[in-house]
């Protein structure tokens, strides 16, 4: 059996008249008994997708073209391509409000679709995307020869597009990388609140990481920053907190997922010669009056507020979501998911300067065990370490953990304890989701429903 199939197995839960069962990473398999359920996602008001407050005019004229650039579908003669996963940024970053992950529905499908508006035809849509499923990007772990891979490896190819006239490349094989265990999934990443996060200070993130040390050290949770190998600086953008800056998150995802070269990656993934149909690099600033969609794209990120909480939502009072909050804390779901982090005072953008970041997350990198492992390694976070995934925005999440393999939150808690392997060390969550299990199930619901009021 592949480890794609075995995690995508542990993701499977048949809901009984008794409970939900899970196969754990060990293989056996666990019966969760409780009344408690996910509340699912949340309705109403996205509470998400506008702009900071206290932006100047400049400034939100700056997100208001950000926005525009972000939204956009590009196409072949913009450049996309020769392979690429999508051809805008929204495309992906969409649910629940421009800047976020997932939709329900899939879109992916609409790029194959020889009647619709794309028209990349010369694709199958591999086995791993579902209609109903995530947006979901694909990573080998080895090259042919063994060696260590690690990037994306892109979905689609222009080929059979009107405008790509002459290229013939062909798809990846994804069925052979699943049938040789060598392929691994990420979905979007929401950017909401990403200023916030860029602002950070380095020593705040340092600082929060040293405290409750005797409180982390019995939990068995210690946790360690990825840093740009340049510079030294903490890096925190990315399932493996791999990137340091939103313009080099921008530039890298306009030239990796849709195959846009740019001032920042100005050299094609794919060189062949028969498939280049457009100025290389594509985007470039031609005038001193003009700035390049890679900065317009930072620029929208960076002044997008951080998503607004609830009190409140049908089936979840106020009182059960209080009692959520101080349970989540209780139980040591805050040692990694930290609520709150600071930017400082003296920022370049008044609007950001000494702000509550209420990301529930410090940044940092954690040991997740061979049940999330993915053995990917970028930068020094190694193949069971990814970064604490901010919950802000969480309520109106679908789907969850890096691969998207649940749209249950209650399995993606349980999905947080594994044990150590030949490879992979245990996780480092073990404890706290022990407490999670031991909880009354009063309690576990009023925790449930404080992280879908997020």
């Amino acid at each position: 059996m592949t480890k794609m199939r075995t995690k995508l197995i542990l993701a499977v839960v048949t809901v009984l008249s008794l409970g939900v069962w899970l196969l754990g990473t060990s293989g056996v398999i666990q019966a969760d008994f409780s009344s408690a359920r996910d509340p699912g996602v949340r309705g109403g008001d996205p509470g998400a997708g506008g702009a900071i407050a206290g932006l100047t005019t400049d400034e939100n004229e700056m997100f208001v073209v950000g926005l525009e650039d972000f939204s956009e579908n590009e196409d072949v003669p913009d450049g996309v391509g020769p392979r690429f996963n999508a051809p805008g940024c929204a495309f992906c970053h969409v649910t629940p409000a421009t800047g976020g992950t997932s939709p329900a529905v899939n879109p992916l499908f609409q790029l194959v679709d020889p009647l619709g508006e794309f028209k990349f035809t010369g694709n199958v849509v591999p086995s791993f995307i579902e209609r109903d499923g995530p947006i979901r990007e694909a990573r080998l772990q080895f090259n042919p020869d063994g060696s260590r891979d690690g990037g994306v490896h892109n979905l689609f190819v222009i080929t059979g597009n009107p405008d790509a006239a002459g290229c013939n490349i062909k798809q990846e094989d994804f069925e052979k990388q699943i049938r040789n265990d060598n392929i691994i999934f990420r979905i979007p990443s929401p950017v909401f609140g990403a200023g916030l996060i860029e602002q950070i200070l380095d020593s705040t993130i340092l600082a929060n990481l040293a405290a409750d040390s005797s409180k982390k050290k019995d939990f068995g949770i210690s946790g360690r920053p990825n840093r740009n190998g340049n510079d030294g600086r903490i890096s925190r953008f990315g399932w493996k907190a791999q990137n340091q800056s939103l313009l080099v998150f921008s530039a890298e995802a306009y030239n990796v997922e849709m195959g846009i070269t740019n001032q920042g990656f100005q050299i094609e993934r794919d060189e062949t010669p028969s498939c280049q149909f457009a100025t290389v690099p594509n985007d470039v600033v031609e005038r001193v009056t003009l700035i390049s969609a890679i900065d317009n794209f930072a620029n929208f990120q960076r002044f997008l507020a951080q998503p607004t909480p609830v009190s409140s939502f049908p089936g979840a009072s106020a009182s059960s979501i209080n009692k959520g909050r101080q349970i989540f804390s209780n139980i040591g779901c805050a040692l990694c998911h930290t609520p709150t982090l600071r930017t400082p005072d003296y920022t370049t953008t008044g609007a950001l300067a000494g702000q509550d970041a209420n990301l529930f997350s410090d940044l940092a990198l954690h040991n997740m065990g061979p049940g999330l492992a993915d053995d990917i390694l970028q930068g020094v976070a190694k193949g069971d370490e990814f970064r604490t995934s901010p919950l802000w925005g969480l309520g109106q999440r679908i789907f969850f953990l890096h691969d998207g393999r649940t749209t249950n939150l209650k399995v993606a808690i349980q999905a947080h304890k594994s044990s150590g392997s030949s490879k992979f060390g245990p996780s480092e969550a073990n404890k706290v989701i022990e407490k999670f299990n031991d909880l009354r199930d009063d309690d576990k619901q009023d925790l449930l429903n404080f992280l879908r009021s997020l």
